[in-house]
């Protein structure tokens, strides 16, 4: 097969895994509309009621898992496949950021200033001291052929400590598809969360 039979055998593959889920929240939205129509205005208030406690929930869990990893984004989504075969596109890491200078050899999530999405690779160079001004890092991702520094912003040769979000310390091979689904194609995204809205609030049980 020609790189560009396989590059459309994978899109194809991608449209129709889309196409799919697409054409599920449809169904399931159809079906949560039909039973919100029939709720009276006592049950809907309650299972309004019932998906605030959800989301508050899910902020206090995440909250805390922020307080005890260090972390402003304990878990995150392999987006690139930049890190295979450490770490393939979906995998979901999870991160820790103790207080102590980041060696040479780990995997570690970081931001860039310019940058919306969080970069993953391995810290190949480290200098300086965190007690003397700080130490500085070079970063590269195991799949690339250069280091980082056409990431870093204008005029930043090396990564600096403070933009370290977390130290990979684990991770789940392949659970974050769907968020890719959703990064690739937006429109899902909103579909699944308008959804999941709406089978929690017509939730009978």
């Amino acid at each position: 097969m020609t790189h560009s039979s396989a590059a459309s055998g994978s899109q194809y593959v991608a449209l129709s895994g889309y196409l799919g889920l697409h054409t599920s929240m449809l169904s399931l939205l159809t079906s949560a509309l039909s039973d919100l129509k029939s709720m009276n205005l006592r049950q809907l208030l309650l299972q309004l009621v019932s998906l605030g406690l959800i989301v508050t929930s899910a902020l206090v869990i995440w909250k805390s898992l922020m307080l005890v990893t260090g972390s402003d984004s304990p878990v995150v989504v392999v987006l690139s496949g930049s890190m295979e075969p450490a770490f393939y596109r979906g995998d979901i890491l999870f991160l820790y950021l103790a207080e102590r200078a980041t060696r040479v050899g780990e995997i570690v999530v970081f931001n860039i200033k310019g940058r919306e999405i969080p970069i993953v690779h391995r810290v190949i160079r480290a200098h300086g001291d965190l007690k003397y001004g700080g130490q500085e890092l070079l970063t590269k991702g195991d799949n690339n052929y250069s280091d980082d520094t056409v990431l870093y912003a204008a005029g930043q040769d090396w990564l600096l400590e403070s933009q370290i979000m977390g130290r990979a310390v684990g991770f789940l091979p392949h659970v974050g598809r769907v968020t890719i689904i959703m990064n690739d194609y937006p429109v899902v995204k909103y579909v699944v969360i308008g959804v999941l809205g709406l089978l929690v609030v017509t939730s009978r049980e």
